[in-house]
């Protein structure tokens, strides 16, 4: 019996020493702002000892702002991330050079293709040491001759965070075919690279033969059920009861997969068919064409090259000059209207429409 309460004895203090050492285990906060906190989040969270990021709004006046408030640009609140680190693994310094990679810092209207107030940088200290730190980091990078514009970002005190939406935590994780079409047009990797020369990049841009496709389950988790059957299964859907059939709108249509540019508005016409009609591509390279011999007939199957998306079927019976139909699904397609062209990183093409 003696023997049984001295091994009891001996479990309770070792149960006691790993507590008071996980105790002693003291975590610290950092707070950054650094433009979409979606980019910003997936970067953090990549980097060893940085335990939790949690996206959020600070730096303006409005308690308990929303994403909606915080876009009107009359919060004052910029987005920003708040990470949780261990100083015994990463330092606040090393922080702050991760945290100089992943932005331009001499921006002051926004970052990349986000313009607008709550799209700044800053560095939010939260003592006097984090102070001086981010102070001498910012210095550094000035008498580096990296960049030739002074460095916008502002060094501020920490004042309150207030966590976004469950919506935007982990976003790149939750939806990664969403967030990645968003980062690759953004223009922020090739930012990086092309001033850097860091190799930050993900796979592919819009353009890039290297564009990875999205696993199954990614694909699956963020297209609709219509868009998975249409783009994957090479299901069709319903004439005349479908999202762009009728759009008259001014853009140009993209992959919902991969982003890559497909047809113009200028393209689309009425085939009276019930599905978007278009006499040719906008990006003739990024369309793949095979045969389809299904339903017992021959016809021509369009696809997309990067993404490998099923789009629709090519018919010889279209209006001139080309005599062509590319008869598409609404489903395999995302439209960007020629006000947006340059937000989502398709600038290049706004010199093809006329200006109201």
């Amino acid at each position: 019996m003696d023997k049984m309460y001295f091994v009891l004895l001996l479990w309770l203090l070792a149960g006691l020493t790993m507590s008071v050492s996980g105790a002693s285990k003291k975590l610290e906060k950092a707070t950054f702002a650094g433009g979409c906190f979606w980019c910003v989040e997936s970067d953090f969270e990549k980097i060893k000892g940085v335990a939790k990021v949690t996206s959020g709004y600070t730096g303006g006046m409005e308690k308990n702002p929303t994403y909606d408030s915080v876009s009107s640009g009359k919060t004052g609140h910029l987005e920003a991330v708040q990470v949780i680190f261990d100083p015994s693994i990463i330092s606040y310094k090393e922080l702050l050079s991760h945290f100089w990679k992943m932005i331009d810092p001499t921006d002051s209207g926004g970052q990349f293709v986000d313009r607008g107030e709550r799209y700044k940088t800053a560095i939010f200290y939260h003592n006097e040491k984090q102070k001086e730190q981010a102070r001498s980091s910012k210095k550094e990078l000035e008498r580096s001759g990296l960049f030739k514009s002074k460095i916008a970002t502002k060094i501020i005190k920490a004042g309150e965070f207030y966590k976004a939406e469950e919506y935007h935590q982990n976003y790149y994780k939750k939806c990664p075919l969403k967030y990645n079409i968003y980062r690759i047009n953004s223009g922020r990797d090739e930012f990086l690279e092309k001033s850097r020369g860091d190799k930050m990049k993900i796979s592919g841009t819009k353009d890039d033969k290297n564009f990875k496709k999205p696993s199954e389950k990614e694909l699956k988790t963020c297209l609709t059920p219509l868009q998975y059957k249409v783009t994957q299964e090479k299901a069709t859907e319903k004439p005349f009861d479908n999202q762009f059939w009728n759009n008259k709108k001014e853009g140009i249509y993209v992959d919902v997969v991969s982003g890559e540019p497909l047809f113009a508005s200028f393209d689309k016409f009425d085939s009276g068919t019930g599905w978007p009609s278009f006499t040719k591509p906008l990006e003739k390279d990024n369309i793949i064409e095979k045969k389809d011999k299904s339903l017992l007939m021959e016809r021509i199957e369009v696809r997309s090259k990067n993404g490998d998306s099923h789009l629709g079927h090519k018919f010889n019976d279209g209006p001139q000059p080309t005599g062509l139909r590319y008869c598409i699904n609404s489903a395999a397609l995302r439209f960007i209207s020629k006000e947006d062209l340059e937000k989502e990183g398709y600038g290049k093409y706004k010199k093809l429409f006329k200006k109201d």
